[in-house]
């Protein structure tokens, strides 16, 4: 038995981010970004298990609505 599925290789997902390297990435305290999270300011961090995790999309998103306003 064959099957007609093709063959698929998906792109790798994206790293996810941690406070630490989005911080680092805004040049900014990581207690700045967990402030704003608090705020409802910052960009969109997502809490796996104790650990708070950024999609890099979600970030740059963010950071270009910053420029917008800006």
């Amino acid at each position: 038995m064959s099957s007609n599925r093709k063959a698929h290789s998906p792109e790798p997902p994206r790293a996810k981010a941690t406070a630490e390297d989005v911080a680092a990435y805004l040049q900014v305290g990581v207690e700045t970004l967990y402030k704003w999270r608090y705020e409802k300011k910052g960009p969109a961090g997502v809490r796996v298990g104790k650990y708070l995790r950024y999609d890099w999309a979600d970030v740059e998103a963010w950071w270009g609505e910053q420029k917008a306003a800006a």
